[in-house]
């Protein structure tokens, strides 16, 4: 989709979590591979941050950043699976005001294209809360590439025509 470079680029503050048992910050690839990627196309880092699979864990983590002004979307990577221990979407589903479902199915089908059927095993998903965008992608840097690529990358660029969430974000909390 096009780029209208007449119009001006905003920067949103982006915080990075990783949900994982087992990852550190030296092991986060996933994670280092979005802050390259939103660093890239130059917005801003807001925070990053580990949890483990734990939804009070999450939810919490969620909420701080939801209610911090600072902060606009919220990035997760990991924990959509569907294992006993993947619970980013149960998470995710306790925050929620408005699901945004486009994401989720636009993510598998980006998806497909590179894994095949697999991708029917994610529960990536995506809300608006409290004027702050939520989006829960896997733990994998494939479907992290996937999802910045295929979706965010746009969606997040203020100049994307013909329409794009940026320009949503003063409207979010409209009642």
């Amino acid at each position: 989709m096009p780029i209208d470079e007449s119009r001006s680029f905003i920067p949103v503050r982006i915080a990075v979590l990783t949900v994982s048992d087992t990852r550190g910050l030296a092991e986060d690839r996933s994670g280092d591979l979005l802050v390259e990627r939103l660093l890239a196309a130059k917005h801003e880092l807001a925070d990053r941050r580990i949890e483990r699979d734990d939804v009070d864990l999450i939810v919490a983590r969620l909420n701080g950043w939801i209610d911090d002004p600072g902060v606009d979307c919220v990035l997760t990577t990991g924990g959509t699976g569907v294992t006993g221990r993947d619970v980013t979407p149960e998470a995710i589903g306790q925050v929620a005001e408005k699901m945004i479902p486009g994401f989720g199915e636009l993510f598998r089908w980006l998806s497909f294209q590179t894994i095949g059927t697999s991708t029917i095993q994610s529960r990536a998903c995506a809300c608006v809360t409290r004027g702050t965008y939520l989006f829960a992608l896997p733990g994998s840097t494939g479907a992290v590439k996937d999802a910045w690529d295929g979706i965010l990358r746009d969606q997040l660029d203020s100049r994307h025509r013909p329409c794009n969430f940026v320009e949503l974000m003063p409207r979010l909390q409209e009642r």
